[in-house]
């Protein structure tokens, strides 16, 4: 593992990073998912149930953050628990620019057996997308 348990201490903040998602990229992890909820692809239909506009699945958010943490550690092994709570979507405009979801994260606590606990802000528009999202990672 690349992160030493000794080379960090609350505070630690992980690499920031922007994700773009596309209505391609929507079409995309549909199908690797195989969530074809009709909100994540028919404009018409998610405004009919009062959505902004089409919007990206809660999960492919949630993994995207998770990128933060596994691209630091670079092991996504060494995620032993991550969970968040889904607290806005994230619309996706049917245009080549698509969204921006951006992640940053932070060691907020150090556990035992050499494990951390990292708390990740994802935004979209300057808003929380994701509340309580922390992650446990194993350290070396």
């Amino acid at each position: 593992m690349g992160i030493n348990f000794d080379e960090v201490e609350v505070g630690t903040e992980l690499p920031a990073q922007s994700f773009r998602v596309t209505r391609a990229t929507l079409v995309r992890y549909a199908g690797a998912s195989g969530d074809f909820n009709p909100i994540h692809w028919n404009e018409k239909f998610a405004l009919e149930v009062g959505l902004p506009d089409v919007i990206a699945h809660g999960m492919f958010t949630m993994a995207e953050a998770a990128r933060v943490v596994t691209d630091w550690i670079g092991d996504p092994a060494a995620v032993v628990d991550y969970g968040v709570r889904f607290t806005r979507p994230v619309p996706v405009p049917n245009d080549e620019d698509g969204s921006v979801i951006e992640v940053s994260g932070k060691v907020a606590a150090l556990l035992d057996d050499r494990r951390v606990r990292v708390d990740l802000l994802a935004t979209y528009g300057g808003q929380k997308v994701l509340g309580m999202s922390r992650a446990v990672v194993q350290l070396g």
